[in-house]
């Protein structure tokens, strides 16, 4: 059975290349615009990982990330921030709020797919 990836982007074209690249790596996908719609897919599908974006209307991909780390059923399921924000401050409030990996937009597909096959061990 395959790992299943919850991409969390508000740019639909932007989660459907992930999606291109994750599902020829043999991953299932889930998608979500936000963080509300993906607290909602997490707690209606059994997930692997989640890649979220940071920046996103309704909820953040901090607020978020805070959000998935509270909850007993969600907090060990690792999560990658795929953004355009590169300050180190922003990347330390990522990983302080539980992300286990950071990467930016653009971002090559090959380091993303690495990436969570190392989380996934």
């Amino acid at each position: 059975m395959n790992k299943k990836v919850l991409i969390i982007d508000d740019s639909a074209v932007f989660r459907k290349i992930i999606s291109v690249h994750l599902r020829n790596a043999k991953f299932d996908l889930i998608e979500a615009g936000d963080g509300i719609e993906g607290l909602q897919q997490l707690a209606n599908n059994s997930i692997d990982l989640i890649v979220s974006d940071m920046n996103m209307p309704n909820m953040d991909g901090i607020s978020f990330i805070k959000k998935v780390k509270e909850d007993p059923k969600f907090k060990f399921i690792p999560i990658i921030m795929l953004t355009t924000e590169s300050q180190p401050e922003k990347k330390q409030m990522g990983l302080d709020a539980g992300a286990k990996a950071w990467l930016t937009k653009p971002f090559s597909p090959e380091e993303l797919i690495e990436t969570i096959s190392k989380l996934m061990v």
